[in-house]
């Protein structure tokens, strides 16, 4: 079974199109929302976790280190919800924080602008100026956001396997296009597929346990994972906090194996 991530701008039937697919195809639907609860119940803040999913970058965001390590909490729990069968995520950037692996079907939806106002004003009723203004700030937020961690443009099509304008096609034909296109064997899990996303989840879980520890939180390291297997790249202080990164890595579930080599730097060894 495949993965499919669903982007869309605000008001766009992306949410409608995700609920379609779940019932046609019977998968697990979660949003941002699902995904923030589960990494809260590790003891993060659903307040801090949500501003660093949703909240743009400020000016001063590049010294943020707490919304980076907010960001990998989130990566972590969606990575593990992506090990299981029949998943459909909605959500920004679901795409590029799942990079890397063949079987995710990367759909975005979008919808003209006037169709996105007449929603908009009837939900929250506000008058067209309003209504267009509210659209185009959470579409500016969304856009700088996504270049802000992956320095790219979240409109671009070659981002998707699959662009759908829900302008004049209806949420069930799209949702039956999509459906074809997830049956295809382009998008099926394979065996080596699976360990990508086995070895993506095993590098956000070090990630996160890193980031949560208050000796190694602070540290920029390059994980690389294969079937347990746990290589690191970078740079400690010392060799109290190399211990430090061994203890925490070594107690990480999944890690059979850390290589004790050159890769990470001790400065003051």
């Amino acid at each position: 079974m495949p993965i499919i991530t669903i982007s869309r701008g605000s008001y766009s039937g992306g949410k409608a199109l995700a609920e379609c697919l779940a019932g046609r195809l019977g998968y697990r639907l979660i949003d941002r929302e699902t995904v923030i609860a589960n990494a809260a119940l590790c003891g993060a803040s659903e307040e801090k976790l949500r501003g660093a999913i949703v909240d743009p970058p400020g000016f001063w965001d590049h010294f943020k280190e707490e919304k980076r390590r907010y960001m990998v909490l989130f990566q972590a729990c969606l990575a593990e919800e992506a090990r299981k069968d029949g998943l459909i995520y909605l959500g920004n950037a679901g795409h590029l924080l799942l990079g890397g692996i063949a079987h995710v079907l990367r759909v975005r939806a979008i919808a003209p602008m006037a169709s996105r106002l007449r929603i908009v004003q009837d939900d929250l009723h506000l008058n067209r100026e309003d209504a267009l203004a509210y659209i185009e700030k959470r579409d500016q937020d969304r856009a700088r956001w996504t270049h802000y961690l992956y320095g790219v443009d979240w409109s671009d099509p070659a981002l998707y396997d699959l662009v759908i304008n829900l302008e004049r096609a209806t949420v069930e034909e799209a949702c039956a296009t999509v459906t074809a296109m997830a049956k295809e064997p382009s998008f099926q899990a394979t065996a080596e597929s699976s360990d990508a996303m086995d070895n993506l989840a095993l590098c956000s879980r070090i990630h996160a346990m890193l980031l949560k520890h208050p000796e190694t939180k602070e540290l920029l390291l390059d994980v690389e994972a294969h079937k347990g297997s746990v290589v690191l790249h970078g740079k400690v202080r010392n060799r109290k906090q190399w211990d430090e990164v061994e203890a925490v890595v070594r107690q990480t579930p999944g890690v059979d194996h850390l290589a004790m080599d050159d890769l990470v730097q001790v400065l003051d060894s």
